[in-house]
C-alpha cells in the first residue's frame, strides 16, 4: 500500500464517526424542494462543515427555493477547473410523515440520506482529507450545491452551464448503485402538459354530443401510454390528471402531465413525430387539444471522455478494494446539464444505499467512507493525468 493511499484511508477512517454525525445533522433539517427556509438552513450547515478548509465561498440567496452555494479553491483559475456537483433539496416536504433519523449497526434511515446528503458528506469529507494531507490546496475544484435540483433545476441549470464550459472535468454525487455503478451516461427526460378544452353543461342533459375535456384526455393518454418500448429506451409516462370543477357538470377543462424518457436523440424525434400524428388526427376528430413543453434534460452520451473518467475511478477503486461497474442510468441529473456544456463528467460518487424518494430509503454506513476515500483518490489521480496530457483519449 503506497504512502498516499495509506494516509488518506487512515485519515478517513478518524472520522467516521463524524461523518454519521454531520449526516444525521443534515438529515434532520426538513429541505423539500419547496421548503425555503429548511433549504436555508442546509445551506448554512453545509457552510459549517466547509469553515475547516480554505474554500471561498459564495451564498447565492434565493426567492423561492433555498439558497444556493459554491464554494472554490484557489488553486489553478482560469478555464481549468474540477467541478463537483450535490444538491442539498430532497423531495419529501417539511410535514412528510417520513422523518427523523434512525440507525442500526449497517444503516442509516432517513429523508435524503441517499439522494442526496449521504453525497454531500462524502465529497465535504474527500476534501477535508486532501486538505488533511496538505494535497486539496493544488486542487482548482468548484463545488456548487445546489437547491432545487429535484424539480430539474431551473435556476442551477445556467449556473452548471456557465461553470462547466470553464472545467476540464465533472464528478456528479449522486448515489452509486449497489453494485458499485458509476455513471457514464443518463437518458435525457422531456416534460409536457396536455390541454383538453371541452363544453360545459349540466350532465344529466348533455347526452349527444357530449364534449368532456377529460373524456377526450383519457383517450389522448391511452394512445401516449402505449409508445411506451415502441423504440428502443423510450418510456412516457402521464403523471398527474387534473380537470372539471364538479361530478354533475361536463368538464370543460382538463390538462395532463407527461414525462418521457430516452437514451438517444433519436429517441425524442420518433417521440415528438408520434405526438404531433397524434395530435393532429384527435384535433380532426373535434379534440380541442394544446401541447406545451415545460422542461427539458438533454441525454448525457456514455462518451469516451466519460468513459476516461470512469477508468480512472476504477482504477482506484481497485486499489482500495471496492467494487466498480459502468452503469447507464435511466434518471436525469445535473450531469446531464454539464454534459450538454461538453464537459467530460461521471456521476453515482455518493455512497450506497437504495430506497431513495420513498420512506424506505438508507445508506450503507460503511460506503460513507469508502465513497469519500474513492473520491478523494479519483480527484488526484485525474488531475494529474489530466496535467499529464495523458487522462482523455485523443482523436
Amino acid at each position: 500500500m503506497d504512502e498516499l493511499l495509506k494516509n488518506l484511508t487512515a485519515c478517513l477512517r478518524d472520522q467516521e464517526e463524524a461523518m454519521g454525525d454531520a449526516l444525521k445533522r443534515l438529515v434532520l433539517i426538513p429541505s423539500g424542494t419547496n421548503n425555503k427556509a429548511g433549504g436555508d438552513r442546509v445551506c448554512r450547515a453545509v457552510c459549517d462543515l466547509l469553515a475547516p478548509l480554505s474554500l471561498e465561498k459564495r451564498i447565492l440567496p434565493q426567492e423561492y427555493y433555498g439558497d444556493m452555494l459554491i464554494a472554490s479553491t484557489a488553486a489553478g483559475g482560469g478555464d481549468r477547473r474540477i467541478l463537483l456537483a450535490g444538491h442539498m433539496d430532497t423531495i419529501f416536504p417539511e410535514d412528510s410523515s417520513f422523518n427523523g433519523w434512525r440507525e442500526d449497526d449497517g444503516h442509516f434511515y432517513g429523508p435524503g440520506v441517499i439522494d442526496m446528503k449521504g453525497g454531500l458528506v462524502v465529497g465535504i469529507f474527500a476534501l477535508k482529507a486532501l486538505a488533511a494531507l496538505g494535497l486539496l490546496k493544488d486542487l482548482p475544484v468548484t463545488w456548487i450545491f445546489n437547491s432545487e435540483e429535484e424539480v430539474g433545476s431551473p435556476v442551477s441549470s445556467a449556473l452548471f452551464t456557465a461553470e462547466a464550459k470553464r472545467s476540464v472535468m465533472a464528478f456528479v454525487l449522486e448515489a452509486g448503485g449497489m453494485e458499485g455503478e458509476i455513471v457514464t451516461g443518463r437518458k435525457g427526460r422531456l416534460e409536457l402538459k396536455l390541454s383538453a378544452r371541452g363544453q360545459a353543461g349540466h350532465a344529466a342533459k348533455v347526452v349527444e354530443g357530449k364534449k368532456s375535456a377529460i373524456l377526450d384526455l383519457a383517450h389522448v393518454i391511452i394512445e401516449l401510454e402505449a409508445l411506451n418500448g415502441a423504440y428502443p429506451g423510450v418510456s412516457v409516462n402521464i403523471g398527474r390528471i387534473a380537470g372539471g370543477i364538479v361530478p354533475n357538470s361536463v368538464p370543460e377543462d382538463g390538462w395532463a402531465s407527461i414525462d418521457v424518457r430516452s437514451p438517444t436523440l433519436q429517441g425524442f424525434s420518433f417521440f415528438r413525430s408520434r405526438l404531433e400524428e397524434l395530435m393532429e388526427r384527435r384535433r380532426a376528430e373535434g379534440m380541442g387539444l394544446r401541447i406545451e413543453e415545460v422542461g427539458q434534460v438533454p441525454v448525457m452520451e456514455a462518451t469516451r471522455q466519460n468513459r476516461a473518467l470512469f477508468s480512472v475511478i476504477a482504477g482506484e477503486a481497485h486499489r482500495l478494494n471496492l467494487p466498480v461497474v459502468e452503469q447507464f442510468r435511466a434518471g436525469a441529473s445535473d450531469a446531464s446539464t454539464i454534459a450538454e456544456a461538453g464537459t467530460p463528467v461521471v456521476d453515482g460518487l455518493g455512497p450506497i444505499g437504495d430506497h431513495d424518494h420513498s420512506d424506505r430509503e438508507y445508506v450503507i454506513r460503511k460506503s460513507l467512507c469508502q465513497r469519500s476515500a474513492l473520491l478523494a483518490l479519483s480527484l488526484i489521480a485525474a488531475w494529474r493525468r489530466y496535467e499529464a496530457g495523458t487522462l482523455f483519449p485523443k482523436g
